[in-house]
C-alpha cells in the first residue's frame, strides 16, 4: 500500500486538471482564431494554446498537488526511518494536510513551489499539444483513427515533453517537500536559488535524476490521455475541429446584411 500512499490526492487532482486542461485548450485554440485571425493555424497555434491551458489549470489545482506531494513524501515514524532529518510530521488524509498546511504556512503555503510549477507546465503543455498535434498531422488519413497510431503520437508527446522540462519539475518537488526538513528550511527560497543549489550542491545531473522512471508513468499517461480525449468527443459525436473552424471562417466571411 505504500506504493499508492498519497494516490487520493493524485486522483482527486487530475480529474478537475485533465478537465481544464482539455477543455482550456480547445477554447484557448478558438478564442486564438477568432482573434488573431492572421496567426495562422499551425503548430505553433497548438504550442501556444497548450502552454495557456496548462498554466490555467495548474493555478486551479496546485494546492491539490502539494497536498499530493507532502502525503506521498511524509515520514511517518522518524525514530524508524531517518531520512535527511525529515520531521515526523503526519497527515492523516487530504482534508487533514490541507488544514495543517493552511494553520502552519497560511493561503500562501497551499501555493508553495507554484512558480517552478508554472514555469515548467507552460512549455511541457505546450510542447506536448504541439508534438501530439504535428505528428496525427503526418499521419495518412486511412490510419488516424486507429488506436495504437494515437498511443505512438501520444508516447512521443509525452516523452519529449518531459525531457525538456524536467529540471523544473525536481525544483517543484523540492520546494514543496522543504518545509518538512528540519535543518535549515529557509535554505531554499525561490525557484532559481533552488535550481542553482541543486547545481552546485549535486551536479547538474541530480536536475534529471528519476527522469527514466518517471518515463514509465508520464509516457503511457500522456499517450492514454489524449487518445482517450479523441475517443471520447468521437462517441459524444463532437464535431471535428476542422469542420468547426471551416464553418466558422465562411461565417466570418460572408458580408453583413447591413453593409
Amino acid at each position: 500500500m505504500g506504493f499508492y500512499r498519497g494516490n487520493g490526492a493524485s486522483v482527486a487532482r487530475i480529474i478537475p486538471y485533465a478537465a481544464l486542461h482539455y477543455m482550456t485548450y480547445e477554447q484557448y485554440r478558438r478564442w486564438i482564431i477568432h482573434t488573431f485571425p492572421n496567426f495562422g493555424r499551425g503548430p505553433v497555434l497548438d504550442l501556444v494554446a497548450g502552454s495557456f491551458a496548462g498554466g490555467t489549470a495548474v493555478l486551479f489545482t496546485y494546492p491539490l498537488d502539494l497536498v499530493r506531494t507532502k502525503l506521498a513524501y511524509q515520514v511517518v515514524d522518524s525514530s524508524k526511518l531517518n531520512v535527511q532529518g525529515l520531521a515526523s510530521t503526519e497527515y492523516k488524509g487530504i482534508y487533514d494536510c490541507f488544514s495543517k498546511t493552511l494553520k502552519e504556512s497560511g493561503p500562501r503555503g497551499l501555493y508553495r513551489g507554484v512558480a517552478p510549477s508554472l514555469y515548467g507546465i507552460f512549455p511541457y503543455a505546450g510542447l506536448k499539444f504541439y508534438f501530439y498535434e504535428e505528428m496525427k498531422r503526418h499521419v495518412p488519413e486511412e490510419h488516424k483513427n486507429n488506436i495504437l497510431v494515437k498511443l505512438v503520437c501520444g508516447s512521443v508527446a509525452g516523452l519529449l515533453g518531459q525531457t525538456f522540462t524536467y529540471p523544473l519539475d525536481v525544483v517543484r518537488r523540492q520546494m514543496q517537500v522543504q518545509r518538512l526538513a528540519t535543518s535549515n528550511p529557509a535554505e531554499l527560497k525561490g525557484t532559481m536559488e533552488t535550481l542553482i543549489m541543486i547545481a552546485q550542491k549535486q551536479g547538474w545531473k541530480q536536475l534529471f535524476s528519476g527522469l527514466s522512471i518517471n518515463y514509465l508513468k508520464v509516457v503511457p499517461s500522456v499517450a492514454i490521455g489524449f487518445t482517450i480525449y479523441d475517443l471520447m468527443k468521437s462517441c459524444l459525436r463532437v464535431p471535428s475541429r476542422d469542420v468547426i473552424e471551416v464553418m466558422t471562417d465562411k461565417r466570418n466571411s460572408q458580408p453583413s446584411l447591413h453593409s
